[in-house]
C-alpha cells in the first residue's frame, strides 16, 4: 500500500510577534503540487476562516506567504488555544488541499490522500475542535495577561511559566497554579529597562556593549544588568548559561532573574521565525544590518524578507519605545519612515544624508567626523571620543565595529545614560579580552598576531579581513617584516551551497597566503562529513585562489593549530572559530603561549 502523500510540514505555534503579525498564532508549510495554487489558498482561507468563526475565534487572520520553495499558511490565535489552533491550520489546509480538482488554474494534479483523522464532517469538527480548545482553555492564563496589560506592566509566558514584570520587578507561576488577580502584591510588580538587538552581524558585540554602558550608568544597576546572547547568559559578572541564548529561552532567563534591574536580550532570526519574539514590549530595540545569510530557511530567500523578520522586534516598541537603526543598510532605511515608534539612525559618516535630515527634524544620530563620534539628540551635539581611543576599533583597523558602538550608544541614551558616561566606558570596553571573548579577541604574541572572531558569513568575514589587511599594514610599517596572513575557513551545514560558496569567493578575495579549511562536526546540520569542506574548497578553486596554498583538516582546534604552526615571524593569523568548546581551548592556550612568550616555528603547548 502507498504511503500517505503529505501535504504540510513544520506545523507549529507562534507564541508572540512574529513575521506575520503582531500576537501569538499557528504556522505551517504547505508542501506537494497545490502548494502554489492560489485556489487551494483561498480554500484553505476559507476553511480556517469558517471554522475560526464556528470556534467564537473572532479577528482570525489568514495569511499566505509564497517563497521560493513553497508556501507558508499561518493564521493568529489566542495565547492559550496554539495548540488547537495549529491543529486547526493543519486540517484547513488538508481540506484545502483533499478537495483539489484536477485541471483547476489549468493544472492537473491528483487530489492528496486526507490524512486528517477528523475528515470533512464540518458539525463534528467544529464539535471536536471546541472540545480540545475548552480543554487547552487557561482563563487564569488569559486573566493574568489582561491585568498585567491593564497594569501597564510586562506579561510573558511559556509552557510550564507565565511572569508578570520583570527582572526584579517580576513575580512567577506555575500555569498549574497561577494566582487570583485580586491576590498578587500589585506595588511589587513592575518592569525594568529592556533592549533587543538583532540583525546580521554585530549583535553579540552591540550586546555586550549596552550591557557595559547600562551597568556604568549608576549604582542601581551597576552588576545587576543581565543579558542574552549566542555566548550564553550574564547576569552582572556571573554567567549562569553556557550556549546560544539568543532566542525566547534566552530572554526569559534574564528577565525572570530578580536580580536583574536592565535587560539586553540578543534576538536571532531563528528564534523569530521559530516562535516569535518572548516579550511584548521593550523600551528600545536596534537592528545592526541585513546581510545574505540564512536564505533558504523558514521561507526566507532574500534581504527584504530577512528586513522583515528583523524589524518584528518594532512590534514590541509600540508608539513610546526607539527603534535604532543602520542608515548605511540600503535595505533597512527605507523600512524607517513606516515605523510607528521613534526612530534613532547611526552610520559610519555623520553627515549621510539621512542623519543630517533625521537631526533636522529633531530625531537622533551618531556617526563621525574627522574620527571623532558625535552624538547628537534632543538638540545636543556631543562628541563620544576618537574612535582610535576606543578600543573595540583595535585603534582604528576594526572600522566595522563603529557600527556596533555607535548602535549601543544610541541604545544607551534611549534609557537614560548620559553622554559623559558613554564616552568614559567606550574608552575602556574592550581593552580586556574578557569584555568581549570571541569576537575580535587578539593575542599579540612574540613574533605574530592571532585574531579569534565569529566572522560566520560573508559580511562579517568580509569586515574581518578588511581590519586584518591593516593591521598587516601596520606590523610590516612598525616591523618592516612582510608578513604573511593565514586564515581558517568553516561554514555550518545550514547555509545553501551558494552562500557556502560566496563565503569561500570572500575568502578569496581577502587574498590570504594560506587557508585551512574545518569541518565543524557539530554544526554538520543535515550534511554529510566532508560536504561542506569540498563546497568551500570547490568555491576557492572557482576564485582561482591557488591549490597548493589549501589545506583541509577534520577538526575545529586542529585546524586552528596548523595555522599556528604554519606561521612564521610577522605573520596575522585569522581564526574564525565557532564552537565555544574549541575557542575556549584555543584561548587557553594563546594565553598559555602569550605568557611563555612563544615564537613562531616552535613547539605548540601540549
Amino acid at each position: 500500500m502507498p504511503e500517505p502523500i503529505p501535504c504540510f510540514a513544520d506545523s507549529r505555534r507562534l507564541t508572540g510577534h512574529n513575521r506575520y503579525f503582531a500576537g501569538s498564532g499557528a504556522v505551517l508549510e504547505a508542501l506537494g503540487p497545490t502548494a502554489c495554487y492560489a485556489a487551494a489558498h483561498e480554500r484553505w482561507r476559507a476553511a480556517v476562516s469558517a471554522l475560526c468563526c464556528a470556534l467564537g475565534w473572532a479577528g482570525a487572520k489568514p495569511i499566505v506567504r509564497l517563497h521560493a520553495s513553497g508556501t507558508l499558511l499561518a493564521c493568529s490565535a489566542l495565547i492559550d488555544t496554539l495548540f488547537t489552533a495549529t491543529e486547526v491550520n493543519e486540517w484547513a489546509w488538508e481540506q484545502a488541499s483533499g478537495l483539489f480538482s484536477p485541471g483547476l488554474d489549468g493544472h492537473s494534479a491528483a487530489p492528496f490522500d486526507q490524512l486528517h483523522p477528523l475528515g470533512n464532517d464540518f458539525p463534528f469538527v467544529v464539535a471536536t475542535f471546541k472540545a480540545r480548545a475548552a480543554a487547552e482553555k487557561n482563563h487564569a492564563l488569559v486573566a493574568l495577561r489582561t491585568a498585567a496589560r491593564a497594569h501597564q506592566v510586562a506579561f510573558f509566558a511559556d509552557d510550564d511559566r507565565a511572569s508578570i514584570g520583570a527582572g526584579a520587578g517580576s513575580q512567577t507561576w506555575p500555569l498549574a497554579a497561577l494566582p487570583e488577580i485580586e491576590n498578587i502584591d500589585w506595588p511589587a510588580v513592575r518592569d525594568i529597562p529592556v533592549a533587543l538587538v538583532t540583525g546580521s552581524n554585530g549583535k553579540t558585540t552591540t550586546v555586550r556593549l549596552l550591557a557595559a554602558l547600562l551597568a556604568a550608568s549608576d549604582t542601581k544597576v551597576q552588576y545587576h544588568v543581565g543579558y542574552a546572547s549566542t555566548e550564553g547568559v550574564v547576569i552582572g559578572r556571573e554567567r549562569t548559561g553556557e550556549g546560544d541564548f539568543s532566542g525566547p529561552a534566552g530572554a526569559r532567563l534574564v528577565l525572570r532573574d530578580a536580580r536583574v534591574e536592565a535587560a539586553v536580550l540578543e534576538t536571532a532570526r531563528g528564534g523569530i521565525l521559530r516562535r516569535g519574539l518572548a516579550v511584548e514590549k521593550a523600551d528600545v530595540a536596534v537592528v545592526t544590518n541585513v546581510s545574505a545569510d540564512h536564505f533558504g530557511e523558514y521561507g526566507i530567500d532574500n534581504l527584504d524578507d530577512l528586513a522583515d523578520v528583523k524589524l518584528v522586534v518594532a512590534h514590541a516598541l509600540g508608539k513610546c519605545g526607539t527603534l535604532v537603526l543602520n542608515a548605511d543598510d540600503p535595505v533597512l532605511l527605507p523600512r524607517a519612515s513606516a515605523q510607528v515608534c521613534t526612530v534613532a539612525l547611526f552610520a559610519f559618516d555623520d553627515v549621510h544624508p539621512a542623519l543630517v535630515a533625521h537631526r533636522k527634524a529633531g530625531g537622533t544620530t551618531c556617526g563621525l567626523v574627522d574620527e571623532q563620534l558625535y552624538l547628537s539628540h534632543q538638540g545636543s551635539r556631543t562628541s563620544l571620543g576618537n574612535l582610535r581611543d576606543m578600543p573595540l576599533t583595535l585603534k582604528g583597523a576594526a572600522i566595522f565595529n563603529v557600527a556596533n558602538i555607535a548602535a549601543a550608544a544610541i541604545a544607551a541614551t534611549a534609557l537614560g545614560v548620559s553622554p559623559a558616561i558613554i564616552a568614559a566606558e567606550l574608552k575602556r570596553f574592550g581593552s580586556s579580552r574578557h569584555d568581549n571573548p570571541g569576537r575580535l579577541d587578539r593575542w599579540a604574541l612574540a613574533d605574530i598576531t592571532v585574531l579569534i572572531d565569529y566572522a560566520h558569513n560573508p559580511g562579517g568575514l568580509m569586515m574581518l579581513m578588511a581590519g586584518v589587511a591593516t593591521i598587516r599594514m601596520d606590523q610590516i610599517f612598525k616591523t618592516g617584516i612582510e608578513g604573511r596572513i593565514g586564515l581558517l575557513l568553516g561554514q555550518a551545514g545550514n547555509r545553501s551551497n551558494e552562500a557556502i560558496a560566496e563565503l569561500a569567493r570572500v575568502a578569496a578575495v581577502s587574498t590570504p597566503d594560506f587557508i585551512v579549511i574545518k569541518e565543524i562536526v557539530s554544526m554538520l546540520r543535515g550534511r554529510q562529513l566532508g560536504e561542506v569542506p569540498a563546497l568551500l574548497r570547490d568555491g576557492l578553486l572557482a576564485a582561482n585562489f591557488p591549490p597548493e596554498k589549501i589545506h583541509l583538516e577534520s577538526d575545529e582546534v586542529d585546524a586552528a593549530c596548523h595555522l599556528l604552526r604554519w606561521a612564521k615571524a610577522g605573520d596575522v593569523v585569522v581564526l574564525p572559530v565557532h564552537q565555544s568548546a574549541a575557542r575556549k581551548a584555543l584561548a587557553a592556550m594563546l594565553d598559555e603561549m602569550e605568557s611563555a612568550k612563544w615564537q613562531a616555528r616552535s613547539a605548540l603547548p601540549v
